[in-house]
């Protein structure tokens, strides 16, 4: 494990250029880490080549993986933050709809918005009453769940499921998608 204190003291937070830095052990962490991303992958496709979508996801060879990967960016970070100085923000996921730099191809393109359509499904919950365990904010919880079961119904059933979520009070608003502004009588 990592001391995840911030040390700003020595060459690699100094003001100064670094001179020759020895890559080597940087670039070590970085072929684990692709090495481990190929396992996982290997591994996520024979075992949703076996389960379900939902059963995939909760394998423990796959949730093995995944913290695997998981460990080796923290020591990625760590590396490049001890030797370089720099606080490296390699693991963030975003996707910007106009910078598909690394798309695979059209086939995973979004469908366009004029062939989609938006559901919703609205619950009006109260507390459990009596004494309870749960909250209000764990109907969230169980609104993922049941939205990932039938994200899997769906796309069983055919559809191309292009985005999903979870909402409290309103309905979500999902860019690009919906009625344009135009509420119906």
């Amino acid at each position: 494990m990592s001391d995840h204190s911030h040390d700003t003291s020595g060459a690699a937070h100094a003001d100064e250029p670094l001179g020759p830095v020895d890559a080597a052990p940087l670039h070590a962490v970085v072929d684990a880490l692709a090495a481990a991303l190929h396992e996982y992958l290997g591994t996520a496709v024979g075992v949703r080549a076996e389960f379900g979508s939902h059963e995939a996801d909760e394998d423990p060879r796959v949730l093995a993986l995944e913290a695997r990967v998981g460990t080796l960016n923290a020591e990625l970070y760590d590396l490049v933050h001890e030797r370089l100085g720099l606080h490296a923000d390699l693991t963030s996921m975003a996707w910007d709809e106009t910078d598909h730099e690394h798309e695979v191809g059209h086939l995973d393109a979004p469908p366009p918005a004029d062939t989609t359509e938006v559901f919703h499904l609205g619950f009006v919950v109260g507390p459990p009453a009596g004494a309870s365990d749960v909250t209000m904010d764990s109907v969230l919880d169980l609104l993922d769940q049941g939205g990932e079961d039938l994200v899997v119904r769906l796309v069983d059933a055919g559809f191309d499921v292009v985005e999903w979520a979870t909402a409290r009070g309103e309905p979500a608003d999902f860019d690009g998608f919906g009625d344009d502004g135009e509420d119906e009588a």
